[in-house]
């Protein structure tokens, strides 16, 4: 069965799409800036030396909420903070890891194009806890779970002492008592820093500042994985404590937090979900399985209809087109999450689907498909959109027609005032959100809004290849030189 990778957080996939032909000035400036590449600049290998922390509060699969705190040193060593919250806003600690070690860059990765792969070893794991119910939950899961040389962790009962240091994990005693909570630092094993300009926002100002993002590997979305999952995407990038995105009130508080003093954000206030109008990526975003995109919704909130358009490139700055997928259809009333605080269940119908294909290496796959299952038999070309709702979808990309996705979203406002859109995290095996007990507990990179309701427009040509003709004198995209045939051909290869 393949892949169903095309749904980006609703769905997830694909390449070089149309965006409007009247289309709002925020979301043409937007998709150009990512078919820039953003002037993004990745240096291989990495320059890790450094402190990097979150930018605000990170939600990972579960839920957990966190925000991090990582400081490289020039010899390898290595000191991260990792604070865990009682909720979505950061405002509440339950108890801080302290994590030492070593981390030695190898090779550039020959699965996640961009990446740096790394091996790293853990020193010391120590756990700090900031109130009686964080001491008595965490002894618990480490009382039931873990092996003879972690039983009695902490005897039940025991007064919570605050600031009190207690060891999880020691290299030279060998005992680890980390798997209770779900804790591994694979993330570690995959690396990969950019630098890009931010231009200066502040009045009579001209001119750009450095921006320096971290991303390492990304956590598997099923608890049982994520301990022994090595990495092939990425999470939410930290950024540098130095070179980062002003303004950014999260980014000194916990620049400057230790496992006593566990960083408390400001308070933001919770935003009603208000999905109507257009959104898009703000970045040439990574799924595990080596899958390179960009999304732009448009959501009709007077008939609770979507359109979204799903761009796959072969590269990580999402400059080279493989396929692009356009899916429509109808969504549900949205409710407050019971499982996760402050984000809003969905339910999204996908009736519709159109795929253009971008390189041959994608033409060869859709033509060589079994007869009847993705459009029209042996009749793909690149740069011309077929519509595969007649076969209910395409077997080949992994599409399937009709179906229906159990989601989770939920609406941020950011330090400019923009309007932030977060769709649920895919699963990391490929699977889809088909039923309501797999809906999602964290989420993707966000989409930022770039056009009001009344702003949406639905007739779509294409950006870069206006006034290209197809064979029947319709508007077409041109296909790009085909880049790492090889590469591209492996990746197919993994949907089988």
């Amino acid at each position: 069965m393949g892949r169903c990778w095309w749904l980006a957080g609703l769905l997830v996939a694909c390449a070089f799409a149309e965006p409007p032909l009247r289309w709002e000035p925020l979301c043409r400036q937007q998709l150009r800036h990512l078919q820039d590449g953003a002037r993004i600049a990745a240096r291989l290998p990495p320059r890790l030396e450094g402190h990097w922390v979150s930018t605000g509060c990170e939600v990972r699969p579960g839920p957990e909420f966190l925000t991090r705190s990582y400081l490289f040193y020039t010899n390898r060593l290595f000191k991260a903070y990792q604070f865990y919250y009682w909720d979505p806003s950061c405002r509440d600690p339950s108890y801080t890891l302290l994590i030492k070690g070593r981390l030695r860059l190898r090779q550039p990765s020959w699965i996640t194009r961009g990446a740096t792969e790394a091996d790293y070893h853990l020193h010391k794991v120590g756990i700090v806890f900031h109130s009686q119910r964080a001491m008595r939950e965490v002894a618990s899961w480490i009382n039931q779970t873990s092996g003879e040389g972690c039983r009695g962790f902490l005897p039940a009962g025991r007064a919570w002492a605050p600031g009190a240091l207690y060891e999880l994990l020691s290299a030279k005693t060998e005992r680890d008592c980390t798997a209770a909570l779900g804790f591994a630092m694979h993330e570690l094993s995959l690396v990969r820093v950019e630098k890009h300009y931010q231009p200066l926002l502040q009045p009579g100002q001209s001119g750009s500042q450095l921006v320096e993002e971290l991303y390492l590997g990304d956590i598997h979305t099923d608890w049982l994985e994520r301990l022994h999952y090595r990495p092939t995407g990425y999470q939410r990038p930290m950024q540098s404590a130095v070179h980062h995105v002003h303004p950014c009130p999260a980014c000194g508080i916990i620049y400057r937090a230790d496992e006593h003093h566990p960083p408390i954000l400001p308070a933001r206030a919770q935003l009603p979900m208000q999905l109507s109008g257009s959104w898009v990526s703000t970045h040439c975003e990574v799924r595990p399985a080596v899958l390179f995109l960009t999304r732009y919704f448009i959501f009709h909130g007077n008939n609770h209809t979507w359109e979204g358009y799903y761009y796959h490139y072969s590269d990580p700055l999402c400059k080279q087109p493989t396929f692009t997928i356009y899916a429509s259809g109808h969504y549900s009333q949205g409710i407050p999450s019971s499982r996760v605080r402050g984000g809003t269940e969905l339910a999204f119908k996908v009736t519709q689907a159109r795929v253009t294909p971008m390189d041959p290496v994608t033409v060869m796959m859709l033509n060589s498909s079994e007869p009847g299952s993705c459009g029209l038999e042996s009749s793909w070309s690149a740069g011309v959109e077929q519509d595969v709702t007649a076969t209910n979808g395409c077997l080949a990309l992994g599409i399937k027609l009709p179906h229906t996705e159990y989601e989770l979203f939920k609406m941020e406002q950011d330090t400019r005032d923009r309007s932030l859109l977060y769709i649920g995290e895919r699963p990391t095996d490929g699977s889809s959100p088909d039923s309501p007990d797999k809906r999602p507990t964290s989420y993707q990179a966000p989409l930022v809004q770039c056009a009001a309701a009344s702003e949406e427009f639905s007739n779509y040509i294409s950006l870069k290849y206006l006034g290209r003709k197809d064979a029947n004198g319709k508007e077409a995209l041109k296909p790009l030189p085909v880049a790492f045939l090889l590469f591209i051909t492996l990746l197919f290869l993994r949907w089988d």
